[in-house]
C-alpha cells in the first residue's frame, strides 16, 4: 500500500497514551508538558517499585490470569488448561517451543481461524527475522500492545523521576526505526515493531515526533538516513532512539555534512535511549560523535514483549517488569539443550547464573524461547543484565563461550589501548592451515591499533579472565591465543546491506558456532 495511506482506515484502533494521562490537549505547550511530567512521573514509578518489591506476588497474578484466559482458546483445550491449577501442573502440559514449533498455530491465524492462541484475533502481526526460522510472524494483541507501549512510558518516567531532567520534552525526538507501513496478513495487520509503535504515538506528541511519516517509508536505509539529516539539521533535537550500529551512521553523516560534533550541531541534545545490544563496546566511539555530556538510557524490548529497563543510575542491570502481561520461565542455559531441563520461576532463581528467557504471555506466547539469555544482578527488585543469545556461543571446543564474556572482554582491551570500535564479530577457526586452532575475531576499527599484536594479546587475556574454559584451552595448548583480523571501514555496513538486513533492528551477529558469516565476511579484511 502507498505510504501516505491513512493507519485509521485500516484499523480504528484506540491509541495507547504515552503518558496515563489522556485528557492534556495537544495544544498545551511543552513548556506545561514537561511541568506536569514530575507528579506523573512520582506517582506512575511508586506502583511500579510496589511491584518490583513484590515480583513473586505479581507474576503469579500474571500466571492466573493468563490460564484463565487461555482456556477459552484452541491452545488451552489442546493442552488441558482446564486442568491445570498451578505452576507445576503448566510445566507437565505445556512444553517449550520455539517459532518453528509454534509456527502451525500461527498458520491457523493467517488462515482466519480466531481463539488460536489468545481469545479473537490479533491486533498485528509482527514481521521479524530469525536466524533459523526465516521470517516470523509474531502476534500482537488489544492485551498485549499495553505492554510495549506502556514500557516505554515507564521507563521515560522512570528516567524523569530519578534524574529530576524533562528539558527534552520541549525539543525534538527521533526513534530510528523500520517503515510504519503496513500489510495485512489474512486479516491481520503486518509490519515490524518499531513501525507498529510508530502509529501509537498519541497526538499531543506526533508535533514533536520526527522524522517525517513520508521518510520514516523509506525502505532503503542510506536513503533513509540521507533524508533525516536534512530534516533533523535545522531542528532542536533534544533525544535520540535506536539501535547503536544503525544509530552511529546517522551521526556521522551529521559529522561529515557539518564538520561538527553532535553537541554541536544540537546543542540540547541530552538523551540517547538504545536497545539491542551492548552499548558498552561502542560507548567510547558514541562519546567521541557526542563531544559533550549525553545521558543515556537502555531498554530491552523485543518483538514477543517488552521485557526490562534501565532504572537506575548506579545499580547495575535493567528492572524486570512483572505486572506487565508476561509471565517469565528460566531455564539455566547450560541446561537448556538437555531433554527434560528444570523450569524455574522468578523466585526459584539466583544470581549470577546464565538463564534462557522462556516468556508466556497475553500475546498468546506459551512456553515461548525467545532465543535471549540473562543474568540475575538481584531479585528483589528483580534486575537482569542480557547475556547474549542461547543459540550464539563459541563452544567448538567445549569453551561455551557467550556474547556477554566478548563483549567485556572488548570493553577492557580497548579502554587499554583508547581505541575505539565500529563493529565486531567472533568465529572459531578448527581447521586452520597450520598449526593449532583458534577464536578469530574480525573487528572494524575507527583507526586501527598501531599495535595489532599488543591489543591481541590484551584482549586474548581479557577472555581468558572472563571464561575459565578457553583460559584452559589456552594453556593445554588445545586452543592458541586469538587472532584478530582487521576490516576495512565501511566492511560491516556492507556487509548487512548485501544480507538485506541493513537498518531498522536488524543486528550483526556477536558471534557464531561455525564460520557461515565470518567467511562471508572475508571480502572486507584489510
Amino acid at each position: 500500500m502507498e505510504c501516505e495511506t491513512n493507519f485509521r482506515t485500516l484499523y480504528p484502533y484506540t491509541l495507547i497514551p504515552l503518558y496515563p494521562y489522556t485528557l492534556i490537549p495537544y495544544t498545551f505547550s511543552m513548556s506545561l508538558l514537561t511541568l506536569l511530567s514530575r507528579p506523573v512521573a512520582t506517582y506512575s514509578i511508586g506502583k511500579i517499585e510496589r511491584q518490583s518489591n513484590h515480583p513473586s506476588f505479581y507474576q503469579k497474578k500474571i500466571f492466573n490470569r493468563l490460564i484463565r484466559e487461555g482456556k477459552k482458546t484452541k491452545f488451552g483445550k489442546e493442552h488441558n488448561f482446564n486442568f491445570i491449577k498451578n505452576y507445576e501442573d503448566f510445566k507437565a502440559r505445556v512444553p517449550v517451543r520455539d517459532y518453528e514449533e509454534f509456527k502451525p498455530y500461527i498458520e491457523l491465524i493467517k488462515q482466519g481461524e480466531s481463539n488460536v492462541l489468545w481469545p479473537g484475533v490479533p491486533l498485528y502481526f509482527c514481521k521479524t527475522s530469525g536466524t533459523v526460522s526465516g521470517v516470523k510472524y509474531i502476534p500482537i494483541t488489544k492485551d498485549s500492545m499495553p505492554n510495549h507501549i506502556n514500557s516505554t512510558r515507564s521507563a521515560i518516567l522512570h528516567y524523569i523521576h530519578r534524574t529530576g531532567k524533562s528539558g527534552f520534552l520541549k525539543g525534538k525526538w527521533i526513534f530510528f526505526s523500520g517503515s510504519p507501513e503496513m500489510y495485512k496478513t489474512g486479516s491481520v495487520l503486518t509490519g515490524r515493531l518499531s513501525g507498529i509503535v510508530n502509529h501509537h504515538v498519541p497526538a499531543y506528541l506526533r508535533t514533536n515526533q520526527m522524522p517525517s511519516y513520508k521518510t520514516n517509508c523509506i525502505e532503503d536505509w542510506e536513503q533513509k538516513i540521507d533524508a533525516i539529516v536534512e530534516e533533523t539539521l535545522p531542528r532542536r533535537m533534544t533525544l535520540f532512539s535506536g539501535i547503536p550500529p544503525w544509530v552511529q551512521m546517522y551521526f556521522e553523516k551529521v559529522i561529515r555534512k557539518t564538520g561538527k560534533k553532535i553537541k554541536e550541531v544540537f546543542p540540547h541534545f541530552s538523551l540517547f535511549v538504545y536497545g539491542g545490544v551492548s552499548f558498552e563496546p561502542y560507548r567510547k566511539k558514541f562519546e567521541e560523535y557526542f563531544g559533550g555530556k549525553v545521558d543515556t538510557l537502555e531498554l530491552y524490548p523485543a518483538s514477543e514483549g517488552f521485557i526490562a529497563y534501565q532504572d537506575a543510575e548506579i545499580e547495575k542491570g535493567l528492572l524486570m517488569l512483572v505486572n506487565s502481561g508476561i509471565f517469565y520461565e528460566f531455564i539455566p542455559a547450560e541446561k537448556f539443550f538437555q531433554p527434560n531441563p528444570p523450569r524455574l520461576t522468578i523466585e526459584e532463581v539466583k544470581t549470577g547464573v546464565n538463564y534462557a528467557l522462556i516468556i508466556n504471555s497475553n500475546a498468546g506466547l506459551w512456553g515461548y524461547s525467545i532465543g535471549d539469555t540473562v543474568k540475575f544482578i538481584s531479585q528483589t527488585p528483580p534486575r537482569i543484565q542480557v547475556t547474549g543469545r542461547i543459540k550464539h556461543f563459541i563452544s567448538a571446543f567445549g569453551e561455551h563461550v557467550i556474547a556477554e564474556e566478548v563483549e567485556k572482554a572488548m570493553e577492557l582491551a580497548i579502554n587499554k589501548h583508547n581505541l575505539k570500535i565500529t563493529e565486531f564479530t567472533v568465529a572459531p577457526q578448527v581447521n586452520p592451515a597450520e598449526g593449532l586452532p583458534y577464536h578469530e575475531w574480525f573487528v572494524e576499527f575507527s583507526e586501527h591499533p598501531s599495535d595489532i599484536s599488543s591489543f591481541a594479546m590484551d584482549l586474548n587475556q581479557a577472555m581468558a579472565d572472563k571464561n575459565i574454559y578457553y583460559r584452559d584451552l589456552i594453556k593445554g595448548n588445545i586452543l592458541k591465543p586469538l587472532v584478530v583480523t582487521l576490516i576495512r571501514k565501511g566492511g560491516f555496513l556492507e556487509f548487512m546491506k548485501e544480507e538485506g538486513k541493513l537498518g531498522g533492528q536488524n543486528k550483526p551477529p556477536r558471534l557464531s558456532n561455525d564460520r557461515s558469516v565470518v567467511d562471508k565476511m572475508g571480502r572486507w579484511k584489510v
